[in-house]
């Protein structure tokens, strides 16, 4: 597929940083984005490749062994939209649970192993650890946007140090980030940042999940930031005294710098608003000020603002989008501010970002260069947008759900049925190219909520997954016949034109068509798409595709789940297609060649005027569909002269007649999605069956995406153009 139906999952652009120190970057990061090593010696549950596909591996037995039986097991990590915490499905295969995500966003992942939502284990194969969470593990996808938390070449970088310090009777203990060339002896003094953590957050979080030390290192090793000594400290228990027991600690042990114009403060989150009061507090002391997602509102007017305006040379504000609890915190403090008469900077919103170590990483990649020295860019980062006001989703209980903004912003919420559920989840195809998150919701009252996003625009289906059994949204007014769970939303948007309505009137119809199943001995229905004016009467005969379904789905599935009527009525106004019947029959058979030769077909040209010739007849289908076009193409070659198979195996060469099939298809065009589609490595050996038989395809690439409807219904858009133009 081209890239237009190609959605966003993280941002993949690059942090604007002050031009002075741009153009030496680029070499630099080619040195430091060495893929990381898996550091334990057994075989790694966790393997990363190159194209940035994360595959999970999990031995049952090793479960089994620690946790006890399991019914179903997730791997928990920051995959979700805005890098939120989201539960990705493992599969029982064997003697494995195993499953594949991606293709992943360059950067930092945390992730833990939980099976039946409660019972979690670390990945014992991978050796990185997280000191405040023990049962995380990590790992890094390179690429250009994550170049700052790679690790910089051996020798290179700072150096991390434990500096431990009194608060009245408590002891406590910091870290402290020294430039390279630091000497404890040396005649130089450095200034200094102090960084803070979250309410819950510990210092070690900063390397660990901020890769800190990376950032400094890189950053000194670009020559993109002043040498310092930056001192990361925790965010529980956190107050003033304790920030000035540990700014006279730094003091007496390091070579730093006094006063307000070498001193800086930040923080996240809660740590943010320890730093902004902080500065209100001491205004003469930090004449920089960082706050990323931080709460404070209020407190800031008089003479402490009067006072700090005076001595501040640096006040930044960052927050992410709607999903971060600081998104309505910065908006009234640059009220707040504004009306103090305090001189600050916003970074703008973080569309793809959330209150997060993901976006925190690169608050720090701004903040950093801008420290204790003149930059001649104060605006917002590339790509970030301006506040539009407070965001606050509808009151609980009085809209269908889910409610979705214009920019992709959807929030999830439960009638009051599940009071005293446990664990409540949304399941839905959010993951990169349509594949499958479940997002936690939170108790809101007597009901569960969430809000997720962005999400592309597209077309999105979900279930409520309630102490794991799955439920269908009964606020929801949509369906879906086979999947009685399930229920689907629309973002609306450009790339997603396609699956949009038209307007009213202007469509084509669709219609049941009922026929008798020789195969099932029954009656069944079909659905037929006709297009805008169509002529019963017409003397020439419309072409006619023949469009299945997969297994465990029916008829109904590809208008309700494939939005085909939706894409072919888009394509006609468009003038893109010919103007053709489409028939959805009924596959789930035993015999699926008779059931549409021998049924469909003469149902379908009994109560539609269309054409009998082979030319002018096509089948396509997915998944077990496609494997069912494959069928009819081998037994049958010629009868159809246009063939598609999405997600699909050819199967066996034996007894085919490739010279008949090439004789008499004018078209023979395959989809499968990317590696996260189970069936990728047959289709991929089909294309070895088709090549050595000499049979002539069209293989239309790779679709990005899973064994599921964002890819099928992007292959419906590439082949419904195709047919009949011969």
């Amino acid at each position: 597929m081209t890239t237009p139906y190609h959605g966003r999952f993280r941002r993949t652009g690059v942090r604007r940083l002050p031009a002075a120190f741009a153009a030496g970057l680029m070499a630099f990061a080619v040195a430091v984005l060495a893929p990381q090593q898996p550091a334990a010696a057994d075989t790694p549950w966790l393997d990363v490749s190159e194209d940035r596909y994360a595959s999970f591996t999990v031995p049952a037995a090793y479960l089994q062994e620690h946790v006890g039986q399991v019914s179903q097991v997730v791997v928990e990590g920051n995959f979700g939209p805005s890098a939120a915490w989201a539960e990705f499905g493992l599969t029982r295969r064997g003697d494995v649970w195993s499953g594949v995500l991606g293709p992943l966003e360059p950067g930092l992942y945390h992730y833990q192993i939980t099976g039946d939502d409660t019972k979690t284990l670390k990945d014992p194969t991978n050796g990185t650890s997280v000191a405040s969470k023990p049962l995380w593990s990590t790992f890094l996808v390179p690429g250009e946007s994550a170049r700052w938390l790679a690790d910089a070449p051996q020798g290179t970088g700072g150096k991390v140090s434990t500096l431990p310090y009194r608060t009245g009777q408590a002891a406590r203990t910091a870290l402290v980030w020294t430039p390279p060339g630091y000497s404890a002896k040396g005649a130089r003094r450095y200034p200094v940042l102090f960084l803070r953590s979250g309410a819950d957050g510990v210092a070690t979080d900063w390397l660990d999940l901020g890769r800190a030390g990376q950032i400094f290192d890189n950053l000194s090793a670009a020559g993109a930031m002043e040498p310092m000594v930056v001192v990361l400290g925790d965010g529980a228990g956190s107050n003033d005294d304790d920030l000035r027991s540990l700014r006279k600690a730094v003091t007496d042990t390091y070579r730093v710098l006094g006063g307000p114009t070498h001193q800086a403060i930040a923080g996240v989150s809660e740590g943010a608003t320890q730093a902004l009061r902080a500065a209100l507090t001491e205004p003469a002391q930090f004449g920089y000020v960082g706050s990323f997602s931080g709460l404070l509102t209020e407190g800031v007017g008089g003479e402490s603002a009067r006072a700090l305006g005076r001595n501040l040379r640096l006040l930044r504000l960052y927050t992410g989008n709607v999903t971060d609890p600081a998104y309505n915190a910065t908006h009234r403090l640059t009220k707040v501010l504004g009306r103090a008469g305090v001189r600050f900077e916003f970074d703008g919103v973080d569309p793809d970002g959330g209150a997060n170590w993901t976006s925190w990483q690169d608050n720090l990649v701004d903040f950093v260069p801008r420290l204790f020295r003149k930059v001649s860019d104060h605006g917002p980062s590339a790509g970030h947008q301006p506040l539009k006001g407070e965001f606050a989703p509808p009151p609980a209980g009085t809209t269908p759900t889910p409610w979705v903004t214009r920019d992709g912003f959807v929030t999830f919420e439960t009638t009051t049925d599940f009071t005293d559920a446990q664990h409540v989840t949304v399941w839905a195809n959010i993951a990169p190219g349509g594949s499958w998150l479940r997002v936690p919701l939170a108790r809101d009252g007597d009901r569960w909520r969430a809000t997720v996003g962005p999400l592309d625009p597209w077309f999105y289906y979900y279930r409520f997954i309630v102490d794991r059994v799955a439920v269908k949204d009964p606020s929801s007014p949509t369906r879906v016949t086979s999947e009685p769970a399930w229920s689907t939303f629309l973002v609306p948007g450009r790339e997603a034109r396609l699956l949009s309505d038209v307007p009213a009137g202007r469509g084509g119809e669709v219609t049941s068509l009922t026929y008798r199943s020789s195969v099932a001995n029954q009656d069944r229905t079909a659905l037929v798409w006709t297009p805008p004016g169509y002529d019963p009467d017409r003397e020439r005969p419309y072409p006619v595709l023949y469009l299945q379904h997969g297994s465990g789905q029916s008829y109904t599935d590809w208008l309700e789940m494939g939005r085909a009527k939706q894409i072919l009525d888009h394509q006609f106004l468009d003038g893109d297609l010919v103007p053709m019947v489409v028939v959805m029959g009924n596959g789930n058979v035993s015999n699926f060649n008779q059931e549409l030769l021998g049924n469909i077909v003469p149902a379908a040209r009994a109560g539609y005027n269309i054409s009998t010739d082979p030319a002018q007849q096509a089948v396509a289908g997915l998944s077990m569909g496609g494997g069912h076009a494959f069928g009819v193409l081998k037994a049958y070659p010629g009868e159809f002269g246009y063939v598609a198979a999405f997600s699909a195996g050819f199967g066996s060469g034996t007894g085919v007649d490739a010279a008949a099939i090439n004789a008499g298809t004018k078209l023979l065009r395959l989809y499968v999605g990317d590696r996260t589609d189970f069936v990728y490595p047959s289709f991929m050996a089909s294309l070895t069956t088709l090549d050595n038989l000499g049979i002539r395809y069209e293989f239309d690439g790779v679709t990005p995406g899973p064994h599921g409807w964002d890819v099928w219904q992007k292959n419906l858009i590439d082949l419904a153009p195709r047919l009949f133009k011969r």
